[in-house]
């Protein structure tokens, strides 16, 4: 079935790309497990050795079963007071554990700090402190195919493109295990339920890009896709993904071959992704390029950070974003900024909005809370539309952020394919009510676009 949204296009790109008008409409448009082992640890970094599951890492070696592993140690003099957190501590002496896993094992009540039990991944060792801890066993968590809504703009035999709306889960994960795309997919695609490892799902984002790399299926048909216990497999056909608080185009493969096709383009960057947000505050200058590394926050496993420079503390990874002001609102308080990413990093455009000092609107993690907009809009809005202003922007409920367009070459046809779709009812009415404050375009030059670095 072939469902076309009204707000968005699809259409082949040969030579040349059509541009994309900014008149946006404010009407709405798996692991085994073999017998626990105790282990006591009085020195060094414990190594977890109690059972192997039957799969291997991409060093041909077994992946550690770390349930039952249990760990004895008095924390030595070498830390500093108060500073260190268990949850951070315990990683550090299981080798090879990751830290999701660890918090899982003290939030079940399976960690003792001087006897007693201590169920607060955050509370912090001191030396002397004797700790036991018990690796918990990992729970299996289900995605179920559910006859969700899907805006479908463009499907074949081999792909979907689904205009995904703000506040859905792109795959499934401890707390949302159900109403995530995941689960529309299985449906529209009559799959199984399929289960997966709670350990698996809590993956920290910052060992991937946000392109996933890695499928199998042996069918080239929807009803084929792969459903075994696997990372890949518990987001059928997902290439990359977009925040639960971003809306906008998708590509999701049927078969094996669009998969790694797709997959391929991603890695390469050949991909073109646009998106749109509305920033508090223009960027300076109101065109350029950041080229700046975005890795895990670490006083804050929420939130990414854009750092410049060498990066010692956190695992920053590459990013580069390019970006331009299209339209400057509100009398300069806000602006409609596009962005072109080069790089797929988790939270990307959102850590560099707020690198630049112009985090996105509604985006309460990275500084674009609501106090913060009304503080700017305030002083620049008539009496007249104060009541409007402050009502438009306190039901502000996620980042304003749009997958404006999507382009890539299908996997199959070899053809260049182009789709567009406009934001949503919530981004149009803070747009409109911005520019009904003041509006102000911005003309640049293609070369002016491209030349404009940080």
């Amino acid at each position: 079935m072939l469902s076309l949204n009204t707000s968005c296009t699809c259409y082949g790109v040969s030579t040349a790309t059509r541009a994309f008008l900014f008149q946006f409409r404010t009407s709405p448009s798996p692991f085994s497990f073999s017998p626990t082992k105790n282990f006591k640890f009085r020195s060094g970094t414990a190594r977890a050795v109690s059972g192997f599951s039957d799969e291997s890492n991409s060093t041909g070696e077994p992946k550690l079963n770390y349930a039952g592993v249990r760990l004895e140690e008095i924390v030595d003099d070498g830390i500093k007071s108060g500073k260190l957190r268990l949850d951070s501590w315990i990683s550090s002496r299981i080798n090879g554990i990751s830290r999701a896993r660890v918090q899982s094992s003290i939030k079940a009540g399976l960690v003792h700090v001087n006897g007693r039990v201590v169920d607060k991944v955050s509370f912090n060792v001191r030396a002397g402190d004797e700790i036991k801890c018990t690796i918990a066993e990992l729970q299996q968590l289900r995605a179920v195919p559910e006859n969700i809504p899907l805006d479908i703009v463009f499907e074949d035999e081999h792909l979907l493109v689904i205009n995904k709306p703000a506040h859905m889960v792109v795959h499934p994960a401890p707390g949302n295990t159900s109403g995530t795309l995941v689960n529309g997919i299985l449906h529209h695609c009559n799959l199984p339920n399929v289960e997966y490892s709670k350990e698996e799902a809590l993956s920290d984002p910052e060992d991937f890009d946000d392109e996933l790399n890695g499928f199998s299926s042996k069918a080239t048909s929807c009803e084929g896709l792969d459903s075994r216990l696997s990372l890949p497999s518990i987001r059928p056909g997902i290439v990359h993904r977009l925040d639960k608080g971003t809306s906008g185009l998708l590509v999701v493969a049927k078969d094996e071959h669009s998969h790694k096709k797709l997959s391929e383009q991603f890695k390469l960057r050949t991909i073109k992704r646009v998106y749109v947000s509305l920033t508090a505050g223009v960027p300076t200058p109101v065109a350029g390029r950041v080229e700046v590394p975005v890795g895990r926050d670490p006083n804050n496993r929420l939130r990414m950070t854009a750092v410049a420079g060498a990066v010692n503390s956190i695992k920053a990874r590459h990013a580069a974003s390019r970006y331009k002001v299209i339209e400057i609102l509100a009398g300069g308080s806000c602006a409609l900024v596009e962005w072109r990413l080069e790089t797929g990093r988790t939270h990307q455009i959102r850590a560099h909005a707020k690198y630049l000092g112009v985090p996105l609107l509604g985006d309460e993690v990275y500084g674009g809370t609501k106090s913060m907009v009304l503080s700017l809009l305030r002083p620049r809005t008539t009496p007249g539309l104060q009541g409007e202003m402050v009502k438009v922007v306190s039901e502000l409920d996620r980042p304003c952020l749009h997958a404006l367009t999507l382009g890539f070459e299908h996997p199959h046809t070899g053809e260049q394919v182009h789709f567009s779709c406009e934001p949503p009812v919530d981004f149009n009415e803070i747009l409109s009510q911005l520019r009904r404050i003041g509006r102000d375009r911005i003309s640049l030059s293609k070369d002016k676009f491209v030349k404009g670095v940080l």
